[in-house]
């Protein structure tokens, strides 16, 4: 009852509603919600109980994060009422702060069995804590202001030796500050040979502005390869780690494969369709042993035809892609298919962006790969 007490009480302060301090008064209105604790019941799902290496594979803590995002995106701002900001104040009675304290404090203790605190406990220990949030805190923040400042200034153009680590220990007693320089940046060798860049630091990118007329993907995969001399054989998101991508290489090949019928009725088709579709190679060899006059031919020929149908459609699909946009096929690739707090979470991210930050999979002509910056690309 007292959490309920001071917490209702807080909220009603934030958000300038009537407060209720009469505790018989407090006690009938909630009475009158008839509130019930629900009985818990275990769920029977199986729950991981390993730590560290495991955590990111069941994606239920990002598919959460999403979740809350699509719904955050969703709220119409100009309907919130305006919030009225409480300021911490231990030595007023009358305010409810250390009584949700207290409260707040001693349903924890209960929870794993820790001796509850008295409020005049919770008091002291929460005067001790502004102190703490007016010396060290408040200089690691000035510090790293500073450091932003340093930024907007432009003097990273200057090299980082502009900018500097702090080191602060209040618990000494002996008010030492030190400021050092940092490490310089490790550099990450790209593969390339000069006047080509041969190293590059995670803080490099290769910076692209088209805002008035924007590139085609083919435009952009023959832009890196003749600024750098490689053969680009992938183009994605800059960190995705999943097998998808703006361009790659093997669907362009796929422009090059076949499949036809002769005058006699024997098929042709690439090599390279069987990788793609093996499930036809039955299908042409029984073609060119079946004699024409055979009843069988019209169910082979039928399969192998549906290949070639969706060959096609796999050419058109990728021509489109790669004539197209580059921010076109960002969306064809990368929006989530399904409606729902992803893709509300996606459109809102993209409309209010104008780059892309693009990961470029590429090698020489010798087939030696090539490690290349991010490619920031404005459009």
């Amino acid at each position: 009852m007292e959490y309920l007490y001071s917490t209702a009480n807080l909220y009603a302060s934030v958000w300038r509603a009537e407060v209720v301090r009469d505790r018989s008064e407090f006690q009938a209105v909630v009475d009158e919600l008839k509130l019930e604790q629900p009985i818990w019941e275990p769920s029977g799902d199986k729950v991981d109980l390993s730590e560290g290496d495991n955590e990111d594979e069941s994606g239920g803590s990002g598919e959460d994060d999403d979740k809350l995002k699509g719904e955050l995106y969703k709220v119409d701002t100009s309907k919130l009422q305006p919030a009225q900001p409480q300021d911490f104040e231990k030595d007023d009675d009358l305010n409810f702060h250390i009584d949700f304290l207290t409260a707040a404090t001693n349903m924890r203790s209960w929870n794993y069995d820790i001796k509850a605190s008295a409020r005049h406990t919770v008091k002291v220990t929460a005067g001790r804590i502004i102190p703490a949030l007016a010396t060290t805190t408040a200089m690691v923040c000035g510090l790293v202001d500073i450091e932003f400042a340093k930024l907007v200034l432009g003097l990273q153009s200057q090299g980082s030796d502009k900018f500097l680590n702090s080191n602060i220990n209040l618990a000494a007693g002996s008010g030492n500050f030190t400021t050092f320089a940092p490490d310089p940046p490790v550099p990450i060798s790209t593969g390339l040979d000069a006047p080509q860049p041969v190293s590059f630091t995670s803080w490099d990118r290769i910076d692209l502005s088209y805002k008035l007329n924007e590139l085609s993907v083919e435009q952009l995969v023959t832009y890196l390869e003749k600024s750098f001399g490689v053969t680009v054989n992938r183009i994605f998101l800059h960190g995705d780690t999943e097998d998808r991508a703006l361009y790659n290489a093997l669907d362009k090949k796929k422009l090059d494969w076949a499949i036809s019928f002769d005058e006699e009725g024997k098929v042709s088709v690439s090599e390279g369709v069987y990788t793609h579709w093996p499930q036809i190679r039955m299908a042409v060899q029984m073609l060119g042993r079946l004699p024409p006059t055979s009843g069988q031919r019209a169910m082979f020929k039928t399969q192998v035809e549906k290949v070639k149908v969706s060959l096609e459609q796999t050419k058109e699909s990728f021509m489109k892609r790669f004539q197209g946009n580059v921010s076109d096929a960002y969306l064809q690739v990368y929006r989530p298919a399904e409606e729902g707090e992803k893709q509300d979470y996606f459109d809102a991210v993209f409309k209010g962006r104008d780059y892309l930050t693009l990961g470029v999979d590429c090698q020489t002509k010798e087939k030696d790969d090539i490690t290349l910056p991010c490619v920031k690309y404005t459009f």
